[in-house]
């Protein structure tokens, strides 16, 4: 079974009035449920997994916290045709499953997931000046925190369909052909959660006075 592969995107721009570099900031999300394929094999206990994460770096130059912060808005990753993030944050998920008929009806006896977690950060290719270094690494610390609360929500998304997934009976259903558009339908609704999840939590951090935003003020306005 193959599901798209779905890229939301939602675009939070910190204004020219806030710093002097007026590099667009959006959150990205790579939402996808990939490749399910089938094995024979006893169904798996609910959470018997974990995430794989992984930190890939993209380099950034400069020597004061204005100059990384415009390096930023060069060589950050791209979002879209034109714009650049300061980091984003995508995975890759895929499932083993397993349907089995069971007299007419049709039930999901395994479902389990395979996630790796990818942030997207800067780094500084040349050592930083001591007060720069200190500025730069609470402003990359505080925006891999910001990065991780997505991931722990995509984490939390692959639970809540792993939980709902096991044991999911559809009646009449000898071929197992209706069970994969009610899974379809339920995963549509859990993963619209999770995008909404995410752009809550970047409206409150991205916006007016939030925490991305002072990260991003401290930097450029620092040494």
């Amino acid at each position: 079974m193959h599901a798209s592969l779905k890229a939301a995107h939602s675009p939070i721009r910190v204004g020219a009035k806030h710093h002097s570099g007026g590099v667009c900031v959006r959150a990205v999300f790579l939402l996808g449920l990939l490749a399910a394929f089938f094995a024979a094999m006893p169904a798996a206990a609910s959470g018997d997994w974990q995430a794989v994460e992984e930190v890939r770096p993209y380099s950034i130059s400069g020597k004061t916290g204005a100059e990384l912060y415009e390096s930023i808005g060069a060589n950050g990753p791209k979002a879209g045709v034109t714009g650049r993030v300061i980091a984003h944050t995508t995975f890759k998920l895929t499932w083993t499953r397993k349907y089995e008929p069971q007299g007419t009806a049709c039930v999901i006896v395994t479902n389990r997931p395979k996630l790796i977690i990818t942030y997207t950060l800067p780094k500084p290719a040349a050592e930083l000046p001591g007060p720069v270094k200190s500025s730069w690494e609470v402003f990359r610390s505080g925006v891999e925190a910001h990065e991780r609360v997505h991931g722990d929500t995509i984490k939390e998304m692959v639970k809540e369909i792993e939980t709902m997934s096991i044991g999911l009976t559809v009646a009449d259903d000898p071929g197992c052909k209706k069970i994969r558009i009610e899974l379809t339908r339920r995963l549509g609704e859990i993963s619209a959660r999770q995008r909404q999840r995410g752009r809550d939590f970047d409206k409150v951090e991205m916006g007016d006075g939030g925490n991305i935003q002072q990260l991003i003020l401290k930097l450029v306005n620092g040494p």
